[in-house]
């Protein structure tokens, strides 16, 4: 048999083996407290995640939720930039003309995605064209709800009623689901009520609340304290689906209007040309953190039904919704003022 020798140790191998136990306990840790190699499609600097909200909006919220998830899986820190004002079209042109890097996302809201183009002239962006879709993150149902001192219990009474006298609904704004939501209403039911627009969903609820007017389609997350207060009285939910925390109430399709179905869903875009890898991760990311059991429960308490869908059905959502919006506002003579 042939002898073998043992191969000479290498310079850095005596180097390491004269280093003292404290020197190699360094070593050791330097190397565990590397960070794992980003993933093909992250993104290369800190992630700016655009709101098209103030900071205690619906958007600003659900990406608070959100974020030590995003920042623990993507491996990079994030900065939420709150970019508020029109309808969140401020946000949306910002992110539309962002490098399509992966470094610059929104998680913008059905308003200012499919609503806006349908009642506004002029945008500087187009939903289809300017953006690469990557999930749908949430759905927020709408409850339309009364003011307890109306002869109303279901919808069936409501409509009854409107078709007796003339009945005011409140709104968020001009254009906002909930002004849709009412002339909706009108149509599929051959009603006809007063429209009076307030500067958000608190005002509309409030002046459900003192009388000024009988009924408001609400997210379900901003109706829910007057509902438990004895305050408001839900009549029907506006989507097709009936909410978890009112599962006995009937949604509007299921009293008689098929089809009848109205609410704010918030989604996650890229511009417009980022690569198919990094639409892949962010894609990766966005539904693995809506799994995460802190965001599904938060989620779950307000009201809100996570979703997670393929870029492609959600892109398949942004076209019929930026059709549908745009038909109603041509029936109904919606126009932002």
């Amino acid at each position: 048999m042939s002898a073998t020798t043992s191969p000479k140790p290498s310079r850095a191998a005596l180097r390491l083996a004269s280093l003292p136990l404290a020197g190699l306990a360094l070593v050791a840790a330097s190397a565990i407290a590397q960070p794992p190699r980003a993933a093909e499609g992250s993104p290369a600097r800190p992630l700016r995640l655009i709101i098209p909200a103030s900071p205690g909006g619906g958007a600003d919220t659900l990406a608070r939720v959100l974020s030590p998830r995003l920042t623990e899986y993507f491996g990079q820190p994030g900065v939420i930039d709150n970019r508020a004002g029109a309808a969140g079209t401020i946000a949306m042109d910002i992110t539309a003309r962002a490098a399509p890097d992966g470094t610059t996302t929104i998680l913008t809201q059905s308003t200012s995605a499919v609503i806006a183009p349908a009642i506004m002239e002029r945008l500087p962006y187009d939903t289809t064209r300017d953006f690469a879709p990557v999930t749908l993150v949430a759905e927020v149902p709408h409850v339309l709800v009364v003011n307890p001192t109306l002869p109303a219990t279901t919808l069936k009474d409501l409509i009854a009623l409107a078709r007796q006298r003339p009945l005011n609904y409140s709104s968020s704004g001009i254009g906002a689901g909930s002004h849709f939501s009412g002339e909706m209403l009108d149509r599929a039911a051959g009603i006809m009520t007063v429209h009076l627009p307030y500067k958000g969903a608190g005002p509309a609820l409030a002046a459900v609340i003192a009388g000024e007017a009988q009924m408001f389609s609400a997210p379900i997350n901003a109706a829910m304290g007057q509902i438990k207060a004895g305050k408001l009285r839900p009549i029907a939910m506006t989507t097709l689906r009936r909410s978890s925390v009112l599962p006995e109430l009937p949604t509007v399709a299921e009293s008689g209007y098929p089809g009848f179905d109205i609410g704010t869903w918030f989604g996650v875009l890229l511009p417009a040309k980022s690569p198919a890898a990094v639409v892949s991760r962010a894609h990766e990311v966005f539904t693995r953190a809506l799994k995460a059991p802190a965001v599904a429960e938060r989620l779950a308490s307000d009201g809100a039904q996570p979703v997670g869908d393929t870029p492609g059905e959600f892109q398949k959502r942004i076209r019929i919704d930026l059709d549908r919006f745009a038909r109603i506002a041509r029936e109904a003579g919606i126009r932002a003022e």
